[in-house]
């Protein structure tokens, strides 16, 4: 299968390019900033995830897209203007399958309660998490019922090991934690079973 990974320096992103690559799948990994260095077979290019042109063309030549960008996180910037930035990629992308990295903010605490808008919430993530959850309901109201999955980590992910296992759930946490390894695990298993076409899931340990 031919996958592009949009973001594919970053944190999660980098690890799902690992895994596709170690599972013997066609990557390309896109980003604004290359990395020194990627698992052999990988083929890098240097592009604006946010240029509808250029991500249109990229669809049209793989299966997936992966989209593992997120709001911005550079001072002056802009987090509310993600889901506009998500959609049209989604619309760009189409009729190829989009699979999104997404946030937690948006899972269930409670019927009716969002993470981020439980007390407890770090103040400092929320703006980023608001625009992340803004971004699914953004997703949802496409209308794209079949062409594209949306992953939600648990509360925290961080760099790990990958054991290869781990737990699913639909709109509230299955757990704490999820490694980053874990998670790409997740999301490769995903794009080469879609078990979760035009909604979203979660996975943690």
């Amino acid at each position: 299968m031919k996958v592009a990974v949009l973001g594919g320096t970053g944190m999660v992103g980098s690890r799902i390019v690992a895994e596709l690559a170690a599972r013997g799948h066609q990557v390309t990994s896109v980003s604004r900033q290359q990395a020194a260095a990627y698992p052999d077979g990988v083929l890098t290019i240097t592009a604006d995830a946010t240029d509808p042109v250029a991500v249109a063309a990229l669809a049209a030549t793989h299966d997936v897209v992966v989209s593992a960008i997120g709001p911005s996180r550079e001072p002056g910037g802009d987090p509310g203007s993600f889901a506009g930035t998500l959609t049209a990629l989604a619309e760009a992308v189409s009729p190829t399958r989009l699979a999104v990295v997404g946030g937690a903010g948006s899972l269930l605490a409670a019927p009716g309660v969002r993470l981020i808008e439980t007390p407890e919430f770090p103040e400092l993530y929320k703006a980023e998490a608001v625009a992340a959850a803004d971004s699914l309901q953004a997703l949802i109201a496409l209308g794209l019922t079949s062409q594209w999955t949306y992953l939600s980590p648990a509360p925290v992910i961080a760099p790990g090991e990958r054991t290869g296992s781990y737990r699913t759930a639909d709109d509230s946490p299955a757990g704490d934690f999820i490694s980053a390894e874990d998670f790409a695990v997740a999301m490769v298993d995903e794009i080469e079973t879609p078990t979760h076409d035009g909604r979203r899931f979660t996975v943690a340990h």
